[in-house]
């Protein structure tokens, strides 16, 4: 029985919450993406995602994952084993700046559907399944962290937390998926990030850099968009 309503009250959906309340967490969300100094620490969460895609697209194309890496100054790895070339490690490095705004966007359509439950369920089992391939103390806490929290949330909290809080993750993850990519561009400017995806991207298509730069703020500014008229109600 206990089984049963749980995975009734997973699959179930949850009443729509005021717009007030939307439009508070995407307030919410933007004031710890938008200031300097609230970024350096939020943008660990975006991190998270990034290398999580990695990982995950290059266990969907086949690839061996050896590990991941989070570190303090918000930078990551993700090694994985296969062929150096090809579709699949052509997927998995265009995957990491597209994924916290892809994710977003799954999580925006989410909850257009009132699957709100659903949403904080699935990404407790993403975070609980990538804590299992992090090889460093600093990103295993940072991950244990992160999923202990949306683990409370989807076990002890009211509908009414559960609602703010996953519409302010989903926001989080929309328009923090477009700042880093405005940042890699910065950096390339100044030739300080000579060896990053779209460097990889580029050496692997023999397609410029620039190219890839386009790709990825084409699919942030796109989910940004896309979702948030879902999380609208548009």
């Amino acid at each position: 029985m206990a089984t049963t309503k749980f995975l009734s009250d997973v699959l179930g959906t949850q009443p729509a919450p005021e717009l007030w309340l939307v439009l508070a967490t995407a307030v919410a969300a933007l004031a710890v993406t938008a200031p300097r100094t609230v970024w350096r620490l939020s943008r660990n969460a975006v991190t998270i995602a990034h290398e999580g895609g990695h990982g995950l697209v290059a266990l969907l194309t086949g690839r061996r994952l050896e590990g991941i890496r989070l570190h303090s100054d918000t930078s990551g790895l993700t090694v994985s084993r296969g062929r150096p070339t090809g579709l699949g490690m052509i997927l998995t490095a265009a995957a990491g700046y597209t994924a916290p705004s892809l994710l977003g966007l799954g999580g925006a359509w989410l909850l257009a559907a009132h699957r709100i439950t659903l949403l904080l369920w699935v990404a407790t089992a993403l975070l609980i399944a990538m804590l299992l391939m992090v090889r460093n103390a600093y990103g295993a806490l940072t991950v244990l962290l992160t999923g202990g929290t949306f683990l409370l949330v989807s076990w002890l909290t009211e509908p009414q937390v559960q609602a703010a809080f996953a519409y302010s993750v989903v926001w989080f993850l929309l328009l923090g998926g477009v700042r880093p990519v405005f940042e890699l561009q910065a950096k390339r400017r100044r030739g300080e990030a000579w060896d990053s995806d779209a460097d990889q991207l580029a050496r692997l298509t023999h397609a410029p850099a620039a190219l890839w730069l386009f790709l990825f703020h084409s699919v942030a500014l796109c989910s940004l968009i896309g979702g948030g008229r879902w999380l609208l109600g548009l």
